[in-house]
Protein backbone atom coordinates (compact mmCIF):
# COMPACT_ATOMS: atom_id res chain seq x y z
CA UNK A 1 0.00 0.00 0.00
CA UNK A 2 1.45 3.11 -0.50
CA UNK A 3 2.52 5.38 2.02
CA UNK A 4 -0.58 8.09 3.00
CA UNK A 5 0.43 11.47 1.58
CA UNK A 6 -0.96 14.54 3.75
CA UNK A 7 -1.62 18.09 1.93
CA UNK A 8 -1.29 20.66 3.85
CA UNK A 9 -4.12 23.45 2.67
CA UNK A 10 -3.48 25.70 -0.02
CA UNK A 11 -2.98 28.93 0.67
CA UNK A 12 -5.32 31.67 -0.43
CA UNK A 13 -3.62 33.40 -3.90
CA UNK A 14 -4.18 36.86 -5.20
CA UNK A 15 -7.53 36.28 -7.40
CA UNK A 16 -7.40 38.97 -10.94
CA UNK A 17 -11.12 38.79 -11.03
CA UNK A 18 -11.99 39.42 -7.20
CA UNK A 19 -9.23 42.46 -7.12
CA UNK A 20 -10.51 43.90 -9.92
CA UNK A 21 -14.04 43.89 -8.74
CA UNK A 22 -13.17 45.01 -5.75
CA UNK A 23 -11.48 48.32 -7.51
CA UNK A 24 -14.89 48.73 -9.53
CA UNK A 25 -16.88 48.32 -6.06
CA UNK A 26 -14.54 51.28 -4.73
CA UNK A 27 -14.77 53.71 -7.25
CA UNK A 28 -18.59 52.89 -6.81
CA UNK A 29 -18.82 53.70 -3.14
CA UNK A 30 -16.21 56.90 -4.10
CA UNK A 31 -19.00 58.11 -6.38
CA UNK A 32 -21.47 57.75 -3.71
CA UNK A 33 -20.23 60.92 -1.66
CA UNK A 34 -20.25 63.34 -4.97
CA UNK A 35 -24.14 61.41 -5.23
CA UNK A 36 -25.28 62.59 -1.55
CA UNK A 37 -23.83 66.08 -2.05
CA UNK A 38 -26.17 66.36 -4.71
CA UNK A 39 -28.68 64.68 -2.76
CA UNK A 40 -28.53 67.19 -0.30
CA UNK A 41 -27.81 70.22 -2.50
CA UNK A 42 -30.72 69.47 -4.39
CA UNK A 43 -32.91 69.61 -0.94
CA UNK A 44 -31.49 72.62 0.83
CA UNK A 45 -32.22 76.41 0.03
CA UNK A 46 -30.62 77.94 -3.21
CA UNK A 47 -28.04 80.03 -0.90
CA UNK A 48 -27.04 77.10 0.85
CA UNK A 49 -26.10 74.84 -2.02
CA UNK A 50 -22.99 75.08 -2.75
CA UNK A 51 -22.04 74.80 1.25
CA UNK A 52 -23.69 71.76 1.10
CA UNK A 53 -21.93 70.68 -2.12
CA UNK A 54 -18.57 71.33 -0.15
CA UNK A 55 -19.84 69.57 3.11
CA UNK A 56 -19.36 65.81 1.65
CA UNK A 57 -16.14 66.75 -0.74
CA UNK A 58 -14.32 68.10 2.02
CA UNK A 59 -14.75 64.49 3.46
CA UNK A 60 -12.94 63.15 1.01
CA UNK A 61 -9.67 65.26 1.32
CA UNK A 62 -9.59 64.86 5.11
CA UNK A 63 -10.60 61.23 5.91
CA UNK A 64 -8.65 60.00 3.28
CA UNK A 65 -5.20 61.53 4.83
CA UNK A 66 -6.40 60.51 7.88
CA UNK A 67 -7.18 57.13 7.07
CA UNK A 68 -3.74 56.67 5.11
CA UNK A 69 -2.14 57.89 8.49
CA UNK A 70 -3.56 56.41 11.04
CA UNK A 71 -7.15 55.29 10.36
CA UNK A 72 -6.91 51.86 8.62
CA UNK A 73 -4.76 50.91 11.27
CA UNK A 74 -6.87 51.74 13.71
CA UNK A 75 -9.99 50.34 12.75
CA UNK A 76 -8.58 46.97 11.18
CA UNK A 77 -5.15 46.34 13.09
CA UNK A 78 -4.48 43.97 15.88
CA UNK A 79 -7.20 44.39 18.23
CA UNK A 80 -6.46 45.60 21.69
CA UNK A 81 -9.11 45.08 24.62
CA UNK A 82 -11.73 44.30 21.88
CA UNK A 83 -12.28 47.95 21.31
CA UNK A 84 -9.62 49.47 19.22
CA UNK A 85 -6.92 48.05 16.58
CA UNK A 86 -2.92 49.09 15.86
CA UNK A 87 -0.90 48.39 13.55
CA UNK A 88 2.38 50.15 13.60
CA UNK A 89 3.16 48.66 9.88
CA UNK A 90 0.47 50.01 8.82
CA UNK A 91 1.27 53.76 9.77
CA UNK A 92 1.39 55.62 6.14
CA UNK A 93 0.98 52.01 4.72
CA UNK A 94 4.63 52.32 4.02
CA UNK A 95 5.43 48.55 4.64
CA UNK A 96 2.65 47.05 2.66
CA UNK A 97 3.70 44.89 -0.17
CA UNK A 98 1.87 45.53 -3.35
CA UNK A 99 0.84 41.37 -3.53
CA UNK A 100 0.27 40.95 0.33
CA UNK A 101 -3.20 39.57 0.84
CA UNK A 102 -5.86 40.67 3.47
CA UNK A 103 -5.87 37.35 5.61
CA UNK A 104 -8.25 34.66 4.61
CA UNK A 105 -9.30 36.58 0.96
CA UNK A 106 -8.08 36.65 -2.51
CA UNK A 107 -7.22 40.61 -2.83
CA UNK A 108 -4.32 42.35 -1.55
CA UNK A 109 -4.22 44.35 1.50
CA UNK A 110 -4.29 47.76 -0.73
CA UNK A 111 -7.57 46.54 -1.89
CA UNK A 112 -9.10 46.40 0.78
CA UNK A 113 -8.00 49.30 2.32
CA UNK A 114 -9.23 51.72 -0.32
CA UNK A 115 -12.47 50.31 -0.55
CA UNK A 116 -12.72 50.41 3.51
CA UNK A 117 -11.70 54.01 2.75
CA UNK A 118 -14.46 54.85 1.03
CA UNK A 119 -16.74 53.54 3.50
CA UNK A 120 -14.91 55.85 5.96
CA UNK A 121 -15.50 58.72 3.72
CA UNK A 122 -19.13 58.40 3.42
CA UNK A 123 -20.22 58.18 6.83
CA UNK A 124 -19.05 61.43 8.04
CA UNK A 125 -20.60 63.39 4.72
CA UNK A 126 -23.66 61.69 5.72
CA UNK A 127 -23.74 63.83 9.41
CA UNK A 128 -23.76 66.99 7.03
CA UNK A 129 -27.85 66.86 5.90
CA UNK A 130 -28.96 67.78 9.77
CA UNK A 131 -26.45 70.57 9.69
CA UNK A 132 -27.71 72.69 6.63
CA UNK A 133 -27.71 76.36 6.79
CA UNK A 134 -25.55 77.15 10.01
CA UNK A 135 -22.56 75.51 10.62
CA UNK A 136 -19.31 76.91 9.88
CA UNK A 137 -17.22 75.04 6.87
CA UNK A 138 -14.11 75.13 9.42
CA UNK A 139 -15.82 74.19 11.98
CA UNK A 140 -17.29 71.42 10.20
CA UNK A 141 -14.16 70.35 8.54
CA UNK A 142 -12.47 69.94 11.93
CA UNK A 143 -15.45 68.02 13.27
CA UNK A 144 -14.98 65.67 10.46
CA UNK A 145 -11.22 64.86 11.84
CA UNK A 146 -12.04 64.55 15.55
CA UNK A 147 -15.28 62.63 14.69
CA UNK A 148 -13.82 59.90 11.99
CA UNK A 149 -10.80 59.51 15.23
CA UNK A 150 -12.61 59.24 17.84
CA UNK A 151 -15.96 57.92 16.63
CA UNK A 152 -15.54 55.99 13.18
CA UNK A 153 -12.42 54.33 13.23
CA UNK A 154 -13.14 52.40 16.84
CA UNK A 155 -16.84 51.55 15.70
CA UNK A 156 -15.70 49.87 12.62
CA UNK A 157 -13.30 48.29 14.70
CA UNK A 158 -15.73 47.18 16.78
CA UNK A 159 -18.06 46.06 13.96
CA UNK A 160 -15.72 44.44 11.27
CA UNK A 161 -11.99 44.24 12.68
CA UNK A 162 -11.01 40.73 14.00
CA UNK A 163 -11.01 40.81 18.05
CA UNK A 164 -13.61 43.88 18.10
CA UNK A 165 -16.32 43.31 20.38
CA UNK A 166 -19.53 43.13 18.09
CA UNK A 167 -17.95 41.14 15.88
CA UNK A 168 -16.65 38.42 17.92
CA UNK A 169 -20.39 38.51 19.76
CA UNK A 170 -21.65 37.65 15.96
CA UNK A 171 -23.91 40.93 15.65
CA UNK A 172 -24.45 40.88 11.62
CA UNK A 173 -23.51 43.96 9.77
CA UNK A 174 -22.94 43.18 6.07
CA UNK A 175 -22.08 46.43 5.02
CA UNK A 176 -22.69 49.49 7.16
CA UNK A 177 -26.19 49.44 9.07
CA UNK A 178 -24.36 50.32 12.53
CA UNK A 179 -20.50 51.01 11.63
CA UNK A 180 -22.03 53.79 8.92
CA UNK A 181 -25.88 54.18 8.82
CA UNK A 182 -26.72 54.06 12.73
CA UNK A 183 -23.33 55.23 13.71
CA UNK A 184 -24.09 58.99 10.85
CA UNK A 185 -27.80 59.10 12.46
CA UNK A 186 -27.05 59.08 16.09
CA UNK A 187 -24.17 61.45 15.40
CA UNK A 188 -26.15 63.90 13.51
CA UNK A 189 -28.94 63.76 15.92
CA UNK A 190 -26.10 64.88 18.81
CA UNK A 191 -24.71 67.55 17.15
CA UNK A 192 -28.14 68.98 15.97
CA UNK A 193 -28.91 68.95 19.85
CA UNK A 194 -26.28 70.97 20.52
CA UNK A 195 -26.36 73.58 18.08
CA UNK A 196 -29.56 74.34 18.06
CA UNK A 197 -32.41 75.02 15.24
CA UNK A 198 -32.02 77.11 12.26
CA UNK A 199 -33.46 80.55 12.05
CA UNK A 200 -36.83 80.46 10.99
CA UNK A 201 -37.41 76.49 11.66
CA UNK A 202 -41.16 75.77 11.94
CA UNK A 203 -42.06 79.39 10.51
CA UNK A 204 -40.89 79.65 7.15
CA UNK A 205 -41.00 77.63 4.64
CA UNK A 206 -37.78 75.73 3.44
CA UNK A 207 -38.94 73.47 0.51
CA UNK A 208 -35.87 71.93 -2.12
CA UNK A 209 -34.65 74.41 -4.41
CA UNK A 210 -33.97 71.85 -7.22
CA UNK A 211 -35.23 68.29 -7.21
CA UNK A 212 -33.97 67.24 -10.31
CA UNK A 213 -30.95 67.62 -7.94
CA UNK A 214 -32.29 65.38 -5.55
CA UNK A 215 -33.23 62.58 -8.75
CA UNK A 216 -29.83 62.83 -9.82
CA UNK A 217 -28.19 62.45 -6.84
CA UNK A 218 -30.85 59.66 -5.33
CA UNK A 219 -29.70 57.73 -8.95
CA UNK A 220 -26.13 57.76 -8.04
CA UNK A 221 -26.40 56.54 -4.54
CA UNK A 222 -28.76 53.62 -5.98
CA UNK A 223 -26.08 53.20 -8.37
CA UNK A 224 -22.97 53.28 -6.46
CA UNK A 225 -24.73 51.56 -3.71
CA UNK A 226 -24.45 48.08 -5.81
CA UNK A 227 -20.42 48.83 -4.71
CA UNK A 228 -21.00 48.95 -1.32
CA UNK A 229 -23.24 46.31 -0.79
CA UNK A 230 -21.90 43.68 -2.98
CA UNK A 231 -18.36 44.74 -2.44
CA UNK A 232 -18.71 43.90 0.72
CA UNK A 233 -18.29 40.53 0.46
CA UNK A 234 -14.54 41.09 -0.60
CA UNK A 235 -15.25 38.45 -3.55
CA UNK A 236 -17.29 36.63 -6.00
CA UNK A 237 -16.74 33.04 -5.09
CA UNK A 238 -19.61 31.80 -3.54
CA UNK A 239 -22.56 33.51 -4.82
CA UNK A 240 -23.30 35.98 -1.95
CA UNK A 241 -22.48 38.98 -3.27
CA UNK A 242 -24.64 38.01 -6.19
CA UNK A 243 -27.47 37.54 -3.64
CA UNK A 244 -26.62 40.88 -2.03
CA UNK A 245 -26.70 42.71 -5.01
CA UNK A 246 -30.39 41.31 -6.13
CA UNK A 247 -31.57 41.97 -2.23
CA UNK A 248 -30.04 45.76 -2.64
CA UNK A 249 -32.57 46.30 -6.03
CA UNK A 250 -35.16 44.31 -4.30
CA UNK A 251 -35.27 46.60 -1.03
CA UNK A 252 -34.92 49.73 -2.44
CA UNK A 253 -37.84 49.26 -4.88
CA UNK A 254 -40.23 47.84 -2.44
CA UNK A 255 -38.93 50.97 0.22
CA UNK A 256 -39.68 53.47 -2.62
CA UNK A 257 -43.09 52.34 -3.43
CA UNK A 258 -43.82 52.17 0.23
CA UNK A 259 -42.92 55.36 1.06
CA UNK A 260 -45.02 56.19 -2.18
CA UNK A 261 -48.10 54.83 -0.93
CA UNK A 262 -48.15 56.58 2.75
CA UNK A 263 -47.23 59.57 1.30
CA UNK A 264 -50.34 59.10 -1.02
CA UNK A 265 -52.56 58.38 1.73
CA UNK A 266 -51.11 60.15 4.57
CA UNK A 267 -51.04 63.73 2.06
CA UNK A 268 -52.63 62.97 -1.13
CA UNK A 269 -50.09 63.34 -3.88
CA UNK A 270 -47.06 61.07 -5.00
CA UNK A 271 -43.84 63.25 -4.91
CA UNK A 272 -40.60 63.07 -6.35
CA UNK A 273 -38.86 63.65 -2.55
CA UNK A 274 -40.76 60.93 -1.89
CA UNK A 275 -39.52 58.69 -4.11
CA UNK A 276 -35.80 59.79 -4.02
CA UNK A 277 -36.00 59.35 0.31
CA UNK A 278 -37.90 56.17 0.27
CA UNK A 279 -35.27 54.85 -2.08
CA UNK A 280 -32.27 55.71 -0.16
CA UNK A 281 -34.52 54.42 3.17
CA UNK A 282 -34.43 51.29 1.72
CA UNK A 283 -30.87 51.47 0.74
CA UNK A 284 -30.14 52.07 4.19
CA UNK A 285 -32.09 49.54 5.60
CA UNK A 286 -30.96 46.45 2.87
CA UNK A 287 -27.46 47.34 3.92
CA UNK A 288 -26.88 45.57 7.52
CA UNK A 289 -29.57 42.41 5.92
CA UNK A 290 -29.08 42.27 2.60
CA UNK A 291 -26.07 38.95 2.64
CA UNK A 292 -28.67 37.15 5.42
CA UNK A 293 -32.23 37.84 4.05
CA UNK A 294 -33.82 35.93 1.09
CA UNK A 295 -34.99 38.54 -1.93
CA UNK A 296 -38.89 37.76 0.07
CA UNK A 297 -37.01 39.14 3.27
CA UNK A 298 -35.56 41.91 1.44
CA UNK A 299 -39.30 43.21 0.28
CA UNK A 300 -40.15 42.85 3.78
CA UNK A 301 -37.47 44.95 5.01
CA UNK A 302 -37.53 47.58 1.58
CA UNK A 303 -41.64 47.42 2.83
CA UNK A 304 -41.41 48.33 6.56
CA UNK A 305 -38.42 50.52 6.29
CA UNK A 306 -40.20 52.75 3.22
CA UNK A 307 -43.15 53.30 5.71
CA UNK A 308 -41.78 54.04 8.96
CA UNK A 309 -39.00 56.23 7.81
CA UNK A 310 -41.32 57.90 6.02
CA UNK A 311 -43.31 58.23 9.57
CA UNK A 312 -40.41 59.03 11.39
CA UNK A 313 -39.21 62.31 9.27
CA UNK A 314 -42.20 64.02 11.02
CA UNK A 315 -40.83 63.57 14.27
CA UNK A 316 -38.78 66.81 14.26
CA UNK A 317 -42.00 69.30 13.95
CA UNK A 318 -43.64 67.14 17.31
CA UNK A 319 -40.14 67.17 19.40
CA UNK A 320 -38.54 70.20 17.91
CA UNK A 321 -35.28 69.04 16.92
CA UNK A 322 -34.41 71.15 13.32
CA UNK A 323 -32.61 67.62 11.52
CA UNK A 324 -32.37 69.67 7.90
CA UNK A 325 -32.50 67.00 5.75
CA UNK A 326 -33.86 63.92 7.49
CA UNK A 327 -30.58 62.21 8.55
CA UNK A 328 -31.97 61.01 11.70
CA UNK A 329 -35.54 59.82 10.21
CA UNK A 330 -33.50 57.86 7.19
CA UNK A 331 -30.26 57.03 8.48
CA UNK A 332 -30.94 56.35 11.89
CA UNK A 333 -34.64 54.78 11.94
CA UNK A 334 -33.41 52.82 8.31
CA UNK A 335 -30.11 51.54 10.15
CA UNK A 336 -31.65 50.84 13.44
CA UNK A 337 -34.59 48.67 11.49
CA UNK A 338 -32.36 47.04 9.10
CA UNK A 339 -29.86 45.94 11.71
CA UNK A 340 -32.70 44.14 14.06
CA UNK A 341 -35.04 43.20 11.35
CA UNK A 342 -32.02 40.28 10.77
CA UNK A 343 -33.11 39.03 14.33
CA UNK A 344 -36.62 38.33 12.50
CA UNK A 345 -35.57 37.41 8.90
CA UNK A 346 -32.31 35.83 8.53
CA UNK A 347 -32.73 32.77 6.89
CA UNK A 348 -29.84 31.17 7.29
CA UNK A 349 -28.72 30.78 3.83
CA UNK A 350 -26.67 33.33 2.89
CA UNK A 351 -23.78 34.53 4.42
CA UNK A 352 -23.59 32.06 7.42
CA UNK A 353 -26.71 29.72 9.28
CA UNK A 354 -27.95 32.11 11.58
CA UNK A 355 -31.42 31.88 11.63
CA UNK A 356 -33.78 34.82 13.00
CA UNK A 357 -37.23 34.23 14.75
CA UNK A 358 -39.38 33.56 11.76
CA UNK A 359 -36.83 31.12 10.38
CA UNK A 360 -36.96 29.15 13.51
CA UNK A 361 -34.05 30.74 15.13
CA UNK A 362 -35.62 32.23 18.07
CA UNK A 363 -34.54 35.37 19.18
CA UNK A 364 -30.98 34.90 19.90
CA UNK A 365 -29.51 36.80 16.99
CA UNK A 366 -32.13 39.50 17.65
CA UNK A 367 -30.61 40.01 21.11
CA UNK A 368 -27.33 40.07 19.70
CA UNK A 369 -28.63 42.86 17.00
CA UNK A 370 -29.60 44.84 19.78
CA UNK A 371 -27.01 45.10 21.34
CA UNK A 372 -24.77 46.31 18.49
CA UNK A 373 -27.48 48.95 17.68
CA UNK A 374 -27.74 50.60 20.99
CA UNK A 375 -24.00 50.25 21.64
CA UNK A 376 -23.39 51.90 18.62
CA UNK A 377 -25.87 54.66 19.09
CA UNK A 378 -25.44 55.86 22.29
CA UNK A 379 -21.88 56.25 21.83
CA UNK A 380 -21.96 57.91 18.72
CA UNK A 381 -24.53 59.93 19.66
CA UNK A 382 -22.84 61.19 23.30
CA UNK A 383 -19.16 61.36 21.92
CA UNK A 384 -20.79 63.60 19.12
CA UNK A 385 -22.21 65.94 20.87
CA UNK A 386 -19.37 66.55 23.49
CA UNK A 387 -17.38 66.91 20.14
CA UNK A 388 -19.66 69.59 19.21
CA UNK A 389 -20.25 71.02 22.71
CA UNK A 390 -16.29 71.52 22.42
CA UNK A 391 -16.28 73.07 19.06
CA UNK A 392 -19.24 75.55 19.93
CA UNK A 393 -17.43 76.81 23.04
CA UNK A 394 -14.14 77.38 21.70
CA UNK A 395 -14.16 78.16 18.34
CA UNK A 396 -17.69 78.42 17.57
CA UNK A 397 -19.99 76.07 15.64
CA UNK A 398 -22.58 78.17 13.68
CA UNK A 399 -22.21 80.95 11.27
CA UNK A 400 -23.30 84.75 12.81
CA UNK A 401 -27.40 85.06 12.42
CA UNK A 402 -27.18 87.85 9.90
CA UNK A 403 -24.87 85.46 7.53
CA UNK A 404 -27.63 82.08 8.15
CA UNK A 405 -30.28 84.21 6.71
CA UNK A 406 -28.49 85.93 3.90
CA UNK A 407 -26.61 83.14 3.11
CA UNK A 408 -23.57 80.62 4.00
CA UNK A 409 -22.54 80.20 0.23
CA UNK A 410 -21.80 83.72 0.36
CA UNK A 411 -20.42 83.83 3.86
CA UNK A 412 -18.11 80.92 3.80
CA UNK A 413 -17.37 80.36 0.63
CA UNK A 414 -17.24 83.79 -1.59
CA UNK A 415 -19.60 82.06 -4.43
CA UNK A 416 -22.88 81.64 -5.24
CA UNK A 417 -24.18 78.40 -6.75
CA UNK A 418 -25.67 80.07 -9.81
CA UNK A 419 -25.25 83.21 -11.69
CA UNK A 420 -27.65 85.32 -13.41
CA UNK A 421 -25.03 88.01 -14.20
CA UNK A 422 -25.29 87.11 -17.92
CA UNK A 423 -29.04 86.01 -18.79
CA UNK A 424 -28.95 89.36 -20.82
CA UNK A 425 -29.99 92.59 -20.39
CA UNK A 426 -33.21 94.60 -20.06
CA UNK A 427 -36.29 92.21 -19.05
CA UNK A 428 -34.61 89.26 -19.34
CA UNK A 429 -32.16 90.34 -16.55
CA UNK A 430 -35.18 91.48 -14.14
CA UNK A 431 -36.83 88.07 -15.09
CA UNK A 432 -33.79 86.15 -14.13
CA UNK A 433 -33.01 88.22 -10.81
CA UNK A 434 -37.14 87.93 -9.92
CA UNK A 435 -36.79 83.84 -10.93
CA UNK A 436 -33.45 83.79 -8.93
CA UNK A 437 -34.99 85.99 -5.86
CA UNK A 438 -38.10 83.47 -5.63
CA UNK A 439 -35.84 80.73 -5.19
CA UNK A 440 -33.91 81.86 -2.94
CA UNK A 441 -37.01 82.97 -0.76
CA UNK A 442 -38.47 79.11 -0.50
CA UNK A 443 -37.15 77.84 2.42
CA UNK A 444 -37.45 74.25 2.10
CA UNK A 445 -39.12 71.50 4.36
CA UNK A 446 -39.94 68.02 3.73
CA UNK A 447 -44.02 66.99 3.97
CA UNK A 448 -44.32 66.74 7.76
CA UNK A 449 -45.46 62.96 7.83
Amino acid sequence: MAPAITLAAEAPKLSAANTGFMLICSALVMLMTPGLAFFYGGMVRVKSTLNMLMMSFISLGIVTILWVLYGFSMAFGTDSGSVIGWNSDWVGLGNIGLTELWPGYTIPVFVFMVFQLMFAIITPALISGALADRVKFSAWALFIALWATVVYFPVAHWVWGAGGWAFELGVIDFAGGTAVHINAGAAALGVILVIGKRVGFKKDPMRPHSLPLVMLGAGLLWFGWFGFNAGSWLGNDDGVGALMFVNTQVATAAAMLAWLIYEKIRHGAFTTLGAASGAVAGLVAITPAGGAVTPLGAIAVGAIAGVLCAMAVGLKYKFGYDDSLDVVGVHLVGGVLGSLLIGLFASGKGQSTVEGLFYGGGLTQFWKQCAGVFAVLAYSLIVSAVLAFILDKTMGMRVPEDDEIAGIDQAEHAETAYDFSGAGGGAARTAAAAAAAAVGGAESKKVDA
